[in-house]
């Protein structure tokens, strides 16, 4: 056996066996199939899994040509990538978290265990500018000011703030490791006048002044029972990020209670909820909810303009 400066063991034989990038991949994607690991951070099979990993090693861009992966391997080279790889296997720590990066609507961004691993469905709609939700009679440069409660990395409000060039987004979140995570990437894009990250309980900080044109919100919204059964690799996740109390709504209920106080009256909310969708429906009978469409993957984001959330929850049919 062999080790290296991580304390990780492997075969020493590999080193000789393993002669190229591609090598590394098969074998990778072999063993990450053996092991059982779970994807959902970014990918969804082990060959895709195997290759951020080998390219981060090699410090190769994702569009790297797949000639350059048939180079022979330096042994030094080959240790990073074994490393990688049993940590993913033993430890059973998602690759956005080995790699600290990963990309949400076209965009890289930092990531550590410290904020969730972008992946939200609701990218799928930015990139969409939420046409027609978002009337163009009414916004020809597009929304003016935008809320992204439960930031996180700053992925949602980065992501927006590009897609709308002319809007200033509060990002908020109840986490100061989550707010110092999310403050790199924004600066790192540039974006330190546009974007202001906020530290807040959703609305309660007094910076968090609306009224919106649009709120968009990522929540913890995992009930009980899904966090109980939930795969290894998400126990390396903030659980502040997830966890949504016993049906999910916790933070969704006082979201659709309160926001309708921050939104202009042609404003509109989009919320993602996945799962608790049910649970959504059973306790809000009367706001009708416009379930988005989804095509590029994920589920369950609905959106819901201002004067339904007030009529509603004013009492009003």
């Amino acid at each position: 056996m062999i080790g290296n400066k991580a304390s990780v063991i492997y075969p020493a034989e590999l080193l000789d066996v393993l002669e190229t990038g591609w090598d590394f991949v098969r074998w990778g994607t072999s063993r990450f199939n053996e092991s059982g690991i779970f994807f959902g951070h970014g990918t969804d099979n082990a060959l895709d899994e195997a290759l951020v990993l080998v390219r981060h090693a090699l410090y190769l861009p994702p569009d790297v040509p797949h000639q350059l992966l048939q180079g022979r391997l330096s042994e030094g080279e080959k240790h990073a990538i074994l490393t990688l790889f049993l940590r993913r296997v033993e430890k059973r720590i998602p690759a956005a978290y080995l790699t600290r990066e990963a990309w949400f609507a076209g965009i890289k961004l930092y990531v550590d265990e410290r904020v969730l691993i972008p992946r939200s469905p609701i990218a799928e709609w930015i990139e969409l500018g939420f046409s027609p939700w978002i009337d163009q009679e009414l916004y020809p440069d597009g929304p003016g000011r935008i809320l992204d409660l439960g930031t996180g990395s700053g992925c949602i409000a980065i992501a927006l703030a590009l897609a709308f060039p002319n809007a200033r987004i509060d990002a908020v979140d109840i986490s100061s490791d989550a707010i110092a995570v999310a403050k790199r990437n924004v600066l790192d894009y540039g974006l330190g006048e546009r974007v202001h990250v906020i530290e807040s309980d959703l609305f309660t900080a007094q910076d968090v002044l609306g009224p919106y044109d649009l709120i968009v919100s990522n929540p913890p919204y995992v009930d009980a029972e899904e966090i109980s059964a939930m795969p290894a690799e998400y126990r390396h996740e903030p659980s502040v990020g997830l966890v949504g109390g016993q049906d999910g709504l916790t933070c969704v209920r006082t979201i659709l209670h309160q926001a309708g106080g921050f939104l202009t009256s042609d404003g509109i909310l989009v919320v993602e909820v996945g799962a608790s969708r049910f649970a959504l429906e059973r306790e809000f009978p009367d706001i009708p909810l416009v379930w988005l469409d989804l095509a590029l993957g994920g589920e369950n984001v609905c959106l819901i303009n201002a004067q339904d959330l007030c009529n509603v929850l004013n009492g009003q049919k």
